[in-house]
């Protein structure tokens, strides 16, 4: 009797107990309803972002904006494999398994940006448990590392090969440790340095700044990328036929929405505010003011500006 193995993809086997297995690229009819609806979801955030990093010149977003594209891409890639079903492509299915597996990575390298210039902003460097010089470097320098391993991972898998998915989920899951490695890192280090900072102001953090509101966005965009971090090393390691990876809906809870949640979030709380203290209301302000700590002077002239 053929038992396939742990990591292999769904296999069909014909009643001719000689028939060759055929490989089957997903467990189930992928839904067409859900992913059009994720589609919309994420080009709607995604469309506003790009608008606000247009207007308030938000570069740092960028990556975030990135990600919701390849998001909203890979679920569109989904939705034309719910089309093909039973006799999937492999185009839609790279695209979808690629592009939404790499994604949040995206919004991780825009929420360790966010850090460092709140750090800066409130005049925090002596605050962080690595020096900022340092810290956005180390941080998204890891990103990147885990971003190249998935993508090296994810590309693997797509080539619909029993070796080369097993080769592939290795690896994938290599990169999700990385990214969770990185990523249990800063927010150790976010914690520590938002806990000095409340116990002991800085004379910038304690002028009117809201830099509280923007460092518990940071907290819970990050939670949110956790727990999906978590729940995609889980369904690797799982293998192709465990439990997760046959059953769409939890792709739909615990990958889908939370990252699109995540994308609205910083929708609603937008660090453009950031920029304007940092730079001042026309985001004229000199680099080097800001550079050499005077920020309070900064923001006080952007309120008697604002006057």
């Amino acid at each position: 009797m053929y038992r396939p193995d742990q990591h292999a993809p769904v296999l069909a086997i014909a009643a001719n107990s000689e028939a060759e297995p055929v490989f089957r690229l997903y467990h189930y009819d992928p839904t067409i309803a859900g992913a059009v609806i994720f589609v919309v979801l994420f080009v709607g955030s995604t469309g506003a972002h790009i608008y606000q990093l247009w207007r308030a010149r938000t570069w740092f977003m960028v990556p975030l904006a990135i990600g919701g594209i390849l998001e909203f891409i890979g679920y569109a890639g989904r939705a034309r494999s719910g089309q093909e079903s039973p006799d999937w492509t492999l185009g839609p299915f790279i695209v979808q398994s690629l592009l939404i597996l790499i994604a949040p990575a995206l919004f991780a390298a825009t929420i360790y940006m966010e850090f460092g210039r709140i750090v800066t902003l409130v005049g925090g460097e002596g605050y962080t448990l690595i020096r900022k010089n340092w810290m956005t470097k180390l941080f998204v320098c890891g990103d990147i590392l885990s971003f190249m391993v998935q993508s090296a991972g994810g590309g693997l898998q797509a080539t619909g090969g029993a070796s080369s998915m097993d080769m592939g989920s290795n690896i994938t899951v290599a990169g999700l440790f990385i990214q969770l490695i990185f990523f249990g890192v800063f927010i150790i280090v976010a914690v520590a340095f938002q806990l000095k900072l409340s116990r002991c102001p800085t004379t910038s953090s304690s002028s009117g700044i809201p830099w509280e509101r923007h460092m518990m966005t940071l907290f819970v965009a990050s939670m949110l990328i956790m727990v999906r971090s978590v729940f995609r090393v889980v369904e690797y390691l799982q293998g192709f036929n465990g439990y997760l990876l046959s059953h769409e809906a939890y792709l739909y809870v615990f990958d889908a929405l939370l990252m699109w949640l995540a994308m609205v979030l910083f929708n609603w709380m937008h660090p453009k505010e950031i920029l304007s203290l940092r730079f001042g209301k026309a985001g004229k302000q000199a680099n080097n003011d800001f550079d050499m700590g005077n920020v309070s002077r900064g923001h006080q002239r952007l309120r008697s500006s604002m006057a």
